[in-house]
């Protein structure tokens, strides 16, 4: 599993004033917590970029007045219009804590009907998962290797790991070979000549 090292300053000042003059400097404020534990810290924005810009799934490991916190990221707002990050939430991994996360999907092997003509399209990119960051994954994978024409697999088709539960909905499709327009007129006017 990748992890993203980020370099944090605990956060003594809280409000709206203080929070504005963070962001004027550059800085990110940011809050981790889990169950009772609940610790408020800054970072330079630049930090975050390999860990919110990704289509992967990172575990952040944060340090703080020279202690280090393994965490994920639960949440993050940004500005409206500038799209800059106003504030980030960090869950940290308690071993035997269960937690509840997304992770993204990926496909594994070739559908035999995008061979034959047919597009590829990825439904649904993400999942949401139950476990304990022992059994923490960073993605989960769904065999396309028997897709034929016009044929999609669903949530009940990924591949089962021990200690994560899926959450999601098992008949959310997750990906789908779509039938080609050409592909479909030429079938319909072949369905008319027999």
């Amino acid at each position: 599993m990748q992890t993203v090292a980020i370099e944090g300053t605990p956060r003594e000042a809280f409000g709206k004033k203080a929070t504005k003059s963070f962001r004027r400097q550059g800085l990110v404020p940011c809050v981790a917590y889990s169950g009772d534990t609940t610790i408020h810290f800054t970072a330079p924005s630049t930090a975050f970029k390999h860990l919110i810009y990704t289509p992967d799934f990172k575990i952040a490991e944060i340090t703080i007045s020279g202690q280090t916190y393994r965490a994920i990221l639960k949440d993050a707002q940004y500005h409206p219009v500038t799209d800059a990050v106003l504030h980030l939430d960090f869950l940290l991994l308690v071993d035997g804590r269960s937690l509840i996360t997304q992770v993204p999907v990926r496909t594994e092997g070739v559908a035999p009907g995008v061979k034959l003509g047919g597009k590829l399209t990825q439904v649904t990119r993400r999942v949401k998962i139950k476990t304990t960051p022992e059994h923490l994954v960073d993605h989960m994978s769904v065999d396309i290797s028997k897709l034929d024409l016009g044929k999609s697999v669903r949530v009940r088709d990924l591949k089962a790991v021990d200690g994560v539960e899926v959450m999601t909905s098992a008949g959310i499709p997750l990906a789908s070979v779509e039938i080609p327009r050409a592909l479909r007129s030429a079938q319909t006017a072949a369905a008319k000549e027999a």
